[in-house]
């Protein structure tokens, strides 16, 4: 009755409109009185516990790095060294788009963002090259779901929080998913460039392709640096994060000059308020998930999932439909803080590897950025190639069913995973 509640209250709440972080806190103090002991200390208590956390510190710091790479002219030279390197060929832009958001992914770690960002550029680029817009965007919003997959990642960082992970070993393990996904968009761009017939630009001399190569050089740099140091456990990732603004800023104002002194005020409050949802977020699921516990919700899912616990690739399959069925209609952030704390007791007695449930979940849980109806990037990816939802989801699916494919074959061969993870984390 207990789980009756919470579920009547969450969803109750956000169907009559109430924003999500407050349908969590309304349904843990409807769980509070429920079980007779509602108290407004406990509450706050909960509140501020939820945004006191070191690792969380991380999700300003790399929301900051993205607005200075965005402002500084560090993400239009991404674009400009990919599109040197394989923009010749047949469908080429297709291949810059991909790879500038696998590198662009690895500074920023929000889809929504990334997906602001680089749509902005690389649509506007791709029809003037003669390229279907519908086509191009629906590359554009699959290809950013590698954004919270390829370290750093805000959603790792607020799983690896909410399941007491290590984040550093869940972004060691983003990397070979986040590899994985970006070979699938290109095999199946280099059909879709081959049917559509799309053309080819000029192959850039040696003389220009190495002039890009030297002039994003501060650009790229960057994501092998993090990669480094996280690996080596020279800095932790909130460390990573003030190393990543503290450099973008740098680059911005003094190697590019692109960011002026006048911006940064309105980089600062941009990232202060993309900052703050989640942050919020983070404190009012912590009121729910400590009711959860007091109310021993966690076991009760258990045993509901006990069928499955003796073989978890079944109760990874289940799990991914639920996940999956939750973000048609709830963004990241919150189904990370209100599924974590339910499915890691039963994934936990499944024997299943904690960093790679992690690397998994945040996967199917960002493939509900690309369904409808919410789709957070359907919508942003709308806006930037200025089509309608309607032809945003058919252009879109090609793309998505690649990506679950990946999610699919994941969940099948854990070891795909797990062992590149292993050594990237030096295990």
């Amino acid at each position: 009755m207990t789980l009756v509640v919470f579920l009547a209250a969450l969803v109750g709440g956000m169907l009559i409109g109430i924003p999500v972080c407050f349908a969590l806190m309304f349904s843990g103090v409807c769980m509070m009185l429920f079980l007779d002991g509602f108290n407004s200390q406990i509450l706050a208590q909960n509140l501020f516990s939820g945004a006191d956390s070191f690792s969380m510190m991380a999700v300003p710091f790399f929301i900051m790095a993205g607005e200075f790479m965005n402002r500084g002219g560090i993400t239009k030279r991404i674009v400009n060294t990919a599109n040197a390197l394989v923009g010749s060929v047949r469908g080429g832009l297709g291949y810059v788009s991909i790879l500038a958001i696998l590198v662009f992914a690895s500074m920023v770690g929000s889809a929504v963002a990334s997906t602001a960002f680089l749509g902005a550029i690389l649509i506007p680029m791709m029809v003037r090259a003669g390229y279907k817009r519908d086509t191009c965007t629906g590359l554009i919003a699959a290809g950013n779901i590698l954004s919270p997959i390829m370290p750093p990642s805000v959603p790792m960082i607020v799983f690896g929080v909410q399941a007491g992970v290590s984040v550093t070993e869940l972004f060691m393990g983003g990397i070979a998913p986040a590899c994985y996904l970006s070979i699938s968009l290109c095999i199946l761009w280099f059909f879709v460039a081959k049917r559509d017939k799309l053309p080819t630009a000029p192959r850039q001399s040696a003389k220009e392709v190495l002039k890009a190569i030297v002039d994003g050089l501060w650009a790229l740099a960057l994501p092998l640096f993090i990669l480094w140091g996280l690996r080596s456990g020279k800095f932790t990732p909130t460390e990573a994060g003030v190393i990543a603004a503290v450099y973008a800023l740098f680059v911005g104002l003094v190697v590019y000059r692109e960011l002026k002194l006048s911006m940064l005020m309105e980089c600062l409050v941009s990232a202060a308020k993309s900052s703050s949802i989640i942050m919020f977020l983070a404190a009012a699921a912590m009121v729910s998930s400590w009711m959860m516990t007091v109310a021993n919700v966690p076991a009760i899912v258990t045993s509901i999932l006990a069928p499955f616990i003796e073989h978890p690739t079944l109760l990874m399959l289940v799990t991914c439909g639920i996940v999956l069925l939750v973000g048609t209609s709830m963004d990241v952030t919150p189904t990370i803080m209100i599924l974590t704390p339910v499915l890691m007791p039963a994934v936990k007695a499944a024997g299943i590897n904690t960093g790679y449930f992690g690397v998994v979940f945040i996967l199917m849980c960002v493939l509900g950025l690309l369904t409808p109806p919410v789709g957070t990037v359907l919508n942003v990816a709308c806006g930037a190639g200025k089509i309608n939802m309607e032809r945003m989801v058919k252009a879109v699916w090609p793309f998505l069913l690649a990506e679950v494919i990946i999610l699919l074959l994941m969940i099948l061969f854990p070891a795909i995973v797990i062992v590149p993870m292993n050594f990237f984390t030096g295990g």
